[in-house]
């Protein structure tokens, strides 16, 4: 009979729901069952796991090393893929180990190169991969300096936090006045450069922001899978240009990324992120964990989560070539079931009354039909 995989992911991306679909798909018909942690009771992770536990806030890393490796022991974990903490997580690698526990995850000292951006370009140029031109800021002076630097070459400033993922912060500054144009429409990433400086001036506190030129399109999102024998099984390009989405395995994409990967150990599931500058490929950032797009290399019929977890049970899936690169696509989003919870409504005759959802458990789940147990 062949042994059933247990997967563990913490605090995540929505999108790696999909990541879960395809461990359950693989092709070798293993039976993988898979534990979700979420500080989010409506994130749909959770819902899609066969078993799942809220995580406890405000935890400290050291603490939160602690509540992971309680998790993997109780929860009889064999791969852990951790996003929350990961730095924290993967400097005691050996004491998982101890528990069982593998973690899909790249070693802590290549973590921490690529925890912060500044520290990631440093060490990237030291390697012969180009990088834009780029300023750590920390007040207002230093940002002005930096701006007028990048507009005198002829580009066009933008910045984001030195340590973050996802976007989160990323703005283009302006020397538009701000007015009724910024307040009509959706939201804009474009912010009046007088605005954030005098921000930061009243914020009696530094900043960690980069500044950079703004990038062009296309970007393209390079997934690696790497061994911890340091040699790179796959590193395919996921095109962006707007909407329209492709894939690529152009030696200009592709051969810096696994320069990186092999030159810094960048073990297991790794995103590396390029855009245009000039005329050439530049790096824009590494991401130490699956992207939340990685599940869209299945149109080229690729299963990298699967690949991961043979790889971190001591397997070697080997070279995974795309059996397709396919016509070009677009992303549309669809519906996820959650969790049961209970919600409050209010009869037009009389008090609140707590009405409780019914969502039925996925059918892969042995709970399948009655509410999943958090």
């Amino acid at each position: 009979m062949v042994s059933r995989v247990r997967v563990w992911l913490n605090r995540t991306y929505a999108e790696n729901v999909f990541f879960m679909d395809q461990l359950r798909r693989n092709p070798q018909g293993r039976p993988v069952e898979i534990h979700a942690t979420h500080g989010d009771p409506d994130s749909p992770v959770p819902a899609a796991a066969d078993t799942a536990d809220l995580e406890p806030e405000g935890l400290s890393s050291a603490a939160y090393v602690e509540y992971a490796l309680d998790q993997c022991r109780r929860r009889g974990i064999d791969v852990f893929v951790p996003r929350l903490h990961q730095a924290a997580v993967t400097a005691h690698r050996a004491e998982f180990a101890a528990a069982g526990t593998v973690l899909l995850a790249p070693p802590a000292e290549a973590v921490q190169v690529f925890a912060d951006k500044v520290t990631a370009y440093e060490a990237v140029e030291a390697l012969g991969v180009p990088v834009p031109p780029y300023h750590r800021v920390r007040d207002a002076d230093q940002l002005l300096g930096a701006v007028e630097e990048l507009e005198a070459a002829g580009h066009t400033a933008c910045f984001k936090p030195a340590s973050g993922a996802g976007g989160v912060g990323f703005r283009v500054l302006t020397r538009s006045p701000f007015s009724l144009t910024h307040l009509t429409g959706f939201p804009s990433p474009y912010v009046p450069l007088d605005l954030v400086v005098a921000a930061v001036r009243e914020a009696g506190e530094p900043v960690d922001w980069l500044v950079m030129p703004r990038l062009e399109q296309p970007e393209v999102s390079v997934d690696c899978l790497t061994g911890p024998d340091g040699r790179v099984r796959m590193a395919v390009g996921r095109t962006k240009n707007g909407r329209r989405r492709g894939f690529t395995l152009h030696p200009s994409w592709i051969e810096p990324a696994r320069r990186i990967a092999e030159g810094f150990g960048l073990h297991y599931l790794t995103n590396i992120q390029f855009r245009v500058f000039g005329d050439e490929p530049v790096l824009m950032d590494v991401n130490t964990r699956p992207a939340g797009g990685l599940h869209q290399l299945s149109l080229c019929g690729l299963n990298a989560p699967w690949a991961a977890v043979r790889l971190a049970l001591g397997e070697d899936p080997g070279e995974l070539h795309p059996q397709r690169l396919g016509q070009d696509y677009t992303v549309v989003s669809g519906t996820r079931p959650l969790r049961p919870v209970a919600l409050p409504y209010q009869r037009p005759d009389g008090p609140p009354v707590t009405a409780t959802g019914t969502l039925a458990a996925p059918a892969h789940s042995p709970s399948a039909g009655r509410p999943l147990a958090v």
